[in-house]
């Protein structure tokens, strides 16, 4: 009852690259940069397992960012050719870059690091990858002319990877949909068959990972226009349920969100945030039990994980640990009221 795991990112180490940064450019150099990944990997991976985090992760170490780490190594993509587009429907404006030919994974992205994971831990193993829909909210496209399109091909890459990452002994693998929360009506036309997509014929289990972003200025104050209740998984959550996927990952502490609207999910496993990803905030064990306990008002205990609301990428490597330890703790705390 109450396992717990992370969402994914975890702070990279100032000598591997700079620290509370998205996008930060590594510090290696090429001969060294893949035993630097894997050293800051395993340092993270004991950091969760000391206060006995069930689920555990890369801490996305070896990759520059959630999505831009799956796309680095795909054809079809230029990274010359950098274009500037609101990401999140407009919630900032990055240069991205644009997709200009037919789409090709010629080879495994994550699977060594995988593989490489798998060696060092005897607990669940979770790799995540970027959903089909966010990655269209991070490209642009000068190519396929219509972002459904785009998707589904993107979505039957990822299920390549994902086949590959199973087999090299991921237990779980979470595909991260943060656009869900924005464009919702486009869930419904075809975010939900391109997540089917890319989750098909996988025997390991399966999460979607719904939130309202890092706590990075520009998430925070677009969670303050959204008034006193956040409403937007009202919309997808009746879908989500409807579709294959096994569990689904979602904020909860801190936020707007009402409750209830998780007993829209009768059918999944839930990840429920119990901590919060804010920078400067550090929850107490007994906070993170009250916020478990208060989502089990809602959701069966066995149908409860406890997990943070986000990822900790751009937050301190020490307030990161003391959230790991935070949640380990709170989810003993909880088990035992």
């Amino acid at each position: 009852m109450f396992l717990t795991t992370t969402v994914g990112s975890l702070p990279k180490p100032d000598w591997l690259a700079e620290p509370e940064k998205l996008w930060a450019a590594w510090r290696l150099d090429a001969a060294q940069l893949q035993a630097g990944k894997q050293r800051a990997a395993l340092q993270w991976l004991r950091e969760q397992e000391r206060p006995g985090i069930d689920i555990v992760g890369d801490g996305e170490q070896f990759r520059i960012h959630f999505v831009h780490g799956f796309l680095e190594t795909l054809e079809g993509i230029d990274w010359n050719l950098k274009t500037p587009m609101g990401i999140r429907n407009n919630r900032y404006i990055a240069e991205v870059p644009t997709v200009t030919a037919p789409l090709r994974r010629r080879a495994a992205v994550h699977v060594a690091d995988a593989a490489f994971m798998r060696s060092q831990t005897t607990r669940a193993l979770k790799v995540t990858l970027p959903g089909p829909m966010t990655i269209c909210d991070t490209l642009a496209d000068a190519h396929y002319g219509r972002r459904a399109d785009m998707a589904l091909r993107f979505a039957e890459m990822l299920n390549e990877e994902a086949h590959e990452l199973e087999a090299a002994g991921a237990d779980v693998i979470q595909f991260d949909e943060p656009a869900f929360n924005v464009f919702l009506d486009e869930v419904g036309d075809w975010g939900i068959a391109a997540l089917e997509r890319a989750m098909q014929g996988l025997r390991a289990t399966t999460i979607v990972h719904i939130c309202y972003g890092y706590g990075i200025e520009a998430n925070v104050k677009w969670k303050s226009s959204l008034g006193d209740t956040w409403r937007q998984y009202e919309t997808i959550f009746p879908w989500i349920n409807a579709s294959g996927v096994q569990q689904v990952s979602l904020e909860f502490a801190g936020s707007r969100v009402p409750p209830d609207l998780m007993r829209l999910l009768p059918d999944k496993t839930l990840l429920v945030g119990a901590v919060e990803v804010l920078p400067g905030k550090l929850e107490s064990a007994e906070e993170v039990a009250a916020n478990i306990r208060a989502a089990a008002k809602h959701v069966d205990s066995d149908r409860l994980i406890a997990c943070t609301n986000c990822g900790m990428a751009p937050l301190s490597a020490e307030l990161a640990r003391g959230k790991l330890h935070a949640l380990g703790r709170g989810a003993v705390l909880a088990r035992r009221r």
